[in-house]
């Protein structure tokens, strides 16, 4: 019971992060109606900014503090994300308003590689490491109940904290503020926004911001766990069955799909892994999600489509 606690707790944390990255899709999903496909290359160029201004800070400022350097780090390559957005917003999306979708995905295409490219000549392509402080050592809980106790990853609890909290203000965000109302009604339909006031501009351009956010706060985790690298932007792909299992439209869905898919990865590498080999935890959420699209396309909480002639 002890090792099955451990390996679900395990794959609760790894899915928490799994649904902070899917969140990124869902957010610029639900206000544009294109699927991201530069997710990936925003939490490379964000986890990239962080690693270097941390590198460079005490070297300008002249103080050489972990937290201070960090601090700064944070706060300056948040700016630089927002700079991204807006730019992305005048430079591209400005020019799109009400093309189709696929014009759009093709866009998202292109923001990709330039976004790979200038993170490689701002900040070099080297491997990088960012150091936010988080703990390395396990600890054990639990071990008056189970005998042993149940080893918990301390780095894991952490930074599934830092993206359940972030998670959480977003879904406030969304629910209980006019410009959260403003982002759900531009979700619902562009034109009819349009039509009573909203600026689509600006929507996009917060939502963005947004995105750029959490992509920052998702490449800080994922690159304190795996080291900066280019191959970072392939965490994003790890997030494609989360958001086809909950839904590309909604929140809670990116949510509990990433928790599915992190305990079911988890789970079938611990149970089922013996018996095929090995290897299952890098294919089973594919998997998964291929059967939900055969059953159900729009993933357990997205929107039905019903299409009347």
């Amino acid at each position: 019971m002890a090792f099955f606690l451990e390996t679900l707790l395990g794959g609760l944390m790894t899915g928490m992060l799994y649904a902070l990255v899917a969140l990124g899709f869902v957010l610029i999903f639900k206000a544009s109606g294109v699927f991201n496909f530069a997710q990936g290359a925003m939490v490379l160029f964000a986890a990239l900014a962080m690693a270097r201004f941390s590198e460079w800070i005490p070297k300008w400022t002249g103080v050489d503090n972990l937290w201070f350097a960090n601090g700064a780090a944070f706060i300056l390559a948040g700016i630089l994300m927002f700079g991204v957005a807006w730019l992305i917003e005048r430079l591209v999306l400005r020019h799109l308003v009400n093309q189709d979708t696929a014009t759009l995905l093709m866009a998202t295409l292109g923001i990709t590689y330039f976004l790979e490219g200038l993170g490689q000549t701002i900040f070099g392509s080297d491997i990088y490491k960012i150091d936010i402080g988080m703990p390395k050592d396990p600890a054990f809980i639990l071990d008056s109940v189970f005998e042993g106790g149940i080893l918990v990853n301390k780095e894991d609890v952490v930074a599934a904290v830092i993206a359940a909290t972030l998670v959480l203000a977003l879904s406030l965000f969304f629910q209980k503020t006019k410009t959260g109302r403003a982002l759900r009604a531009v979700a619902d339909d562009h034109q009819a926004a349009q039509s009573i006031g909203i600026p689509l501009g600006r929507i996009w351009v917060i939502v963005w911001c947004v995105a750029g956010v959490v992509a920052l706060v998702a490449g800080m985790i994922w690159g304190s766990k795996l080291g900066v690298q280019f191959s970072l932007t392939t965490v994003a792909l790890r997030a494609l069955p989360v958001i086809i299992l909950g839904g590309l439209t909604s929140v809670p869905g990116a949510i509990i799909g990433g928790l599915i898919i992190g305990v079911g990865e988890k789970l079938s590498e611990v149970y089922l892994g013996p018996f095929v080999g090995g290897g299952i935890e890098i294919w089973f959420a594919y998997v998964l999600a291929l059967v939900f699209l055969l059953f159900r396309p729009q993933g357990l909480f997205g929107e039905k489509i019903i299409d009347r002639v």
